[in-house]
């Protein structure tokens, strides 16, 4: 079993320009100080964790725009989140299963196919905006969360109720927790505006409050 601490090689406070990843194409978006956990099964995986296990690095997540895994050529989005590797061990079933947290989003330069069908890709990453208050306007989508808290916050080791005051961290949990569609999460996690987050995830929730 791996230190659940995570050590990124990528984060918000480094200063990266452009660096080469793996990437992990997914129909799943990860954000940032999201968790991941993932069942690997596929040879050109198990060797992607075994790397970033033992160089303590982490891999890219990116939505799957189209086609589909092993059976046509998949198009990554554009934009994805690094993962930090920070636990693994084995299922019931006996696969391995790991765990990663999302640390920045990055910007997907190029990519290509390696032989054993790993995507690699060279990525630019996006700098994190600072932390800012909630709007008073937004109060509503503070109080949803905190109630998503109270049945999943065992997740999210960094969480404290003065996070709910953090307009980021606030629009990137709300957007990940909430039953979207792929496509809605990726709009959601391009979105450089941290307010801009919040007002498009205000418009969406009457859909779910009429349910």
């Amino acid at each position: 079993m791996a230190d659940s601490t995570p050590h990124p090689h990528v984060s918000a406070g480094r200063s990266v320009t452009s660096i080469e990843i793996p990437i992990f194409p997914l129909r799943t978006v990860l954000f940032p100080g999201g968790f991941l956990p993932l069942r690997i099964f596929e040879q050109r995986y198990l060797t992607m964790v075994r790397d970033c296990a033992s160089s303590d690095s982490g891999f890219g997540v990116c939505l799957i725009r189209e086609g589909e895994e092993a059976v046509s050529p998949v198009k990554p989005a554009d934009i994805g989140t690094h993962a930090q590797l920070v636990d693994w061990y084995t299922l019931e079933d006996g696969l391995l299963g790991i765990s990663a947290v999302g640390t920045v989003r990055f910007m997907l330069e190029s990519s290509w196919r390696e032989d054993d069908g790993l995507f690699r890709g060279q990525v630019h990453v996006i700098p994190e905006p600072p932390p800012c208050e909630v709007p008073e306007q937004y109060s509503l989508l503070s109080d949803v969360l905190s109630r998503f808290m109270e049945k999943v916050g065992e997740h999210y080791p960094d969480y404290t109720p003065d996070r709910l005051q953090d307009a980021v961290w606030l629009g990137y949990r709300l957007a990940e927790l909430l039953p979207l569609a792929g496509i809605e999460k990726q709009h959601l996690l391009e979105l450089t505006d941290p307010i801009e987050r919040l007002q498009n995830l205000i418009d969406i929730l009457p859909r779910f409050q009429q349910e």
